[in-house]
């Protein structure tokens, strides 16, 4: 492991690929907030008036579309592509999960010679399995999933070949292999493994601040209530009207609009989780699965020579409080009495 965060030479495009669910969200808020502070630090903020270029980063990665949504056009990723190449000698930063997505070697092969393969440093941040697997469901339900959690953690660990019903969940979260995909691509001395610590708030902030010469305490986690997860509730609230949602084939476009930019958004706006609501809880046989999964994961790309900060073993660590237990158990309980 190591832990020096010696900051990145002038004229260094830095690509924060994600996965999603390891602070994605958290780093653009902050980046965008400061972004007219940035120039000041010989830092330039490509991706312009835009929090999250999601669009041209899934064009350049030759994916789809949310569901019902637009399909993404090369046009916007060459755009960004022409504003990184005009900051010169300033450091370009650029974070969007979506890179993650990059389906094979000759897209990841060809997003970092765009981009300019002797400037690009790779940022990968990484969570243990176990914390990121229920973010991840609930965020694939917003997007029509209809499967449980438990029946959904059945296919992607106990069911080979583990791609049913979201193949992109190991795309992205088979962590050692997307590090490597981008090693390949841009050499293991140009990639950096960031191992986020969920107990300390700011680490991932202060990680950044270093690697881009950013003076302490200027990026700053932005509240932002439309990207929280939802609760368990929630989740099966919406699980629910997606079944009826496909059970009457309306279209795709139809949920885009009234479900996941309306309800969806609606509900995460207006409603605040309390410390009554249940959160989406893993069962125990998972979170030893992640934490097995994790390990090895750890070893791998503890191989690879590239650049690792933190502590790898958080990997395999999930950690669940007794309050929180106690209330998945409770809420279960009062299921099981309530079909009886």
């Amino acid at each position: 492991m190591e832990t020096d965060c010696t900051r990145l030479g002038r004229g260094t495009r830095l690509l924060h690929i994600g996965p999603h669910k390891t602070g994605t969200t958290s780093i653009q808020g902050a980046l965008f907030a400061a972004r007219d502070k940035l120039g000041d630090h010989g830092v330039h903020w490509p991706a312009g008036n835009t929090r999250h270029p999601m669009e041209a980063v899934l064009a350049a990665c030759a994916r789809p579309g949310m569901m019902g949504d637009a399909g993404p056009s090369e046009k916007q990723w060459l755009r960004l592509v022409d504003r990184v190449r005009a900051a010169g000698d300033r450091t370009s930063v650029i974070s969007s999960e979506f890179f993650a997505d990059a389906s094979d070697d000759a897209a990841v092969g060809r997003i970092v010679e765009q981009l300019g393969r002797e400037a690009v440093h790779i940022l990968v941040t990484l969570r243990p399995l176990a914390k990121i697997m229920p973010s991840q469901w609930q965020q694939y339900v917003q997007n029509g999933l209809r499967m449980g959690y438990e029946e959904w953690l059945e296919h992607m660990l106990r069911k080979a070949p583990y791609e049913k019903p979201n193949p992109s969940f190991w795309h992205r979260h088979r962590h050692d292999r997307l590090v490597e995909r981008w090693a390949r691509a841009a050499g293991p001395q140009r990639v950096t493994v960031v191992v986020v610590d969920d107990r300390d708030r700011g680490g991932l902030m202060r990680t950044f601040e270093s690697l881009l010469g950013l003076p302490a305490e200027l990026l700053q986690e932005v509240p932002a209530t439309a990207n929280r997860s939802l609760t368990l509730a929630e989740t099966e609230m919406l699980r629910n009207l997606n079944k009826e949602f496909r059970g009457n084939d309306l279209p795709e476009e139809l949920y885009s609009k009234l479900v996941r930019h309306g309800a969806v958004m609606h509900m995460k706006n207006t409603c605040s989780p309390t410390a009554q609501d249940v959160k989406i809880g893993t069962p125990q046989w998972a979170v030893e699965a992640a934490a097995e999964i994790g390990a090895e994961m750890a070893q791998r790309i503890g191989t690879m020579g590239v650049r690792v900060l933190g502590d790898p073993a958080l990997l395999s660590v999930h950690q669940t409080s007794s309050k929180e237990l106690l209330k998945v158990v409770g809420h279960r309980c009062l299921k099981r009495l309530r079909r009886r």
